[in-house]
């Protein structure tokens, strides 16, 4: 069984691995206080050419999200973000449950645009009753996003600077962001992130370490006191040098980039294949997640030998499903995937239907 349904389905790449075995025995402070994390920071800082940048880490997305959100929003405030994003809808309500209600916009592709973010926060404040309403306060991106998508540079500049007219902090949630930036026709880098948002995530989860995202602050407000939020939210890791270490090995010599690259390589390879036999896609994505349609006899076919993610119907007859390729992904993998694909539309014999 090969699987596709994730880009965390193996554990981590194998020179994290060695240098967590190599460090094993080292004895460091705890809490993120050690060695590593202190030279991983440093690595991160000039990743993103901002110095002055506060570099943190946290086990996971969802707690990093949460943390984060919460530590931006006053009490009657909530936080702006396209109705797919995944905080929306795939994260069981953890930022409702710190009390802030996430403010839903219309996607576009997966994105939303400043234009969306300023008419949210106009119509809040010329409505008469708005005391009574949850007020904006903060505007959450995925980069990429749920789609697969990109925000190219002009559109994170208009977002930067609606929401800097409106004190708006932007919070980009970089769980794939490696794939974004190496995805074709990108413009954005690390250093226009950090020039451009007030906070932002380097995923580590989905980008070849065991877990961990590094949270590049660059609000001189949330600066303040944001371990004691790490630590109330249970983000305070004891043995913090294992996110440090992991970190200063996807950085020291561009790991990171370089597994971003991999990965987005062989997702246009698996999509070309498709478009060979036939089939369109949901979603127009140039990273690592790619959406096929395809006839559901085919998927039912399919699934006895590879996973994915069933992800919406586009008619009675078929589905738009997810593939996502990783840092362990290999060519084999793919012409495999493309081989079974095309034998199941021989075997039961299904007109290819391009469905865009």
């Amino acid at each position: 069984m090969t699987r596709f349904e994730c880009d965390y389905t193996q554990g981590a790449h194998p020179r994290i691995l060695q240098r967590l075995l190599e460090t094993n025995m080292e004895q460091t402070s705890g809490y993120g206080t050690d060695e590593h994390c202190e030279r991983a920071r440093d690595l991160i800082r000039q990743a993103c050419a901002a110095e002055r940048a506060d570099v943190h880490f946290l086990v996971g997305g969802t707690q990093t999200n949460t943390t984060v959100i919460a530590a931006l929003l006053r009490p009657h405030q909530g936080v702006l973000s396209a109705d797919t994003g995944h905080i929306a809808g795939h994260e069981t309500g953890a930022i409702e449950s710190t009390g802030h209600k996430v403010l839903t916009l219309p996607h576009q592709n997966g994105k939303i645009t400043a234009q969306q973010v300023r008419e949210a926060y106009e119509n809040h404040l010329s409505d008469g009753a708005k005391e009574h309403l949850v007020q904006p306060g903060m505007v959450y991106i995925s980069q990429s996003t749920e789609n697969g998508t990109i925000y190219n540079l002009a559109e994170l500049e208009a977002l930067s600077a609606v929401c800097r007219e409106y004190a708006l902090p932007l919070f980009v949630d970089g769980a794939r962001l490696g794939y974004a930036l190496a995805a074709e026709g990108s413009d954005v880098t690390l250093a226009d992130l950090a020039r451009l948002t007030d906070v932002f995530y380097i995923g580590g989860t989905k980008l070849g370490a065991l877990m961990g995202e590094a949270v590049v602050i660059m609000n001189e407000e949330l600066k303040r006191d944001f371990r004691y939020l790490i630590k109330q939210r249970g983000g305070l890791l004891a043995k913090g040098r294992l996110l440090g270490i992991q970190f200063e090995t996807l950085f020291e010599d561009g790991l990171y980039f370089e597994i971003s690259r991999h990965a987005v390589s062989l997702a246009m390879k698996l999509r070309s294949g498709i478009q060979e036999l036939g089939y369109g896609f949901l979603h127009n994505s140039p990273t690592n997640q790619q959406f096929p349609i395809l006839p559901n006899e085919l998927l039912e076919e399919l699934k006895t030998k590879h996973t994915f993610t069933t992800w919406e119907k586009a008619d009675e007859q078929h589905t738009a499903v997810r593939f996502c390729t990783s840092w362990g992904t290999t060519d084999e993998e793919i012409d495999e995937l493309v081989r079974d694909l095309r034998g199941v539309q021989q075997k039961v014999q299904i007109p290819a239907d391009v469905l865009c």
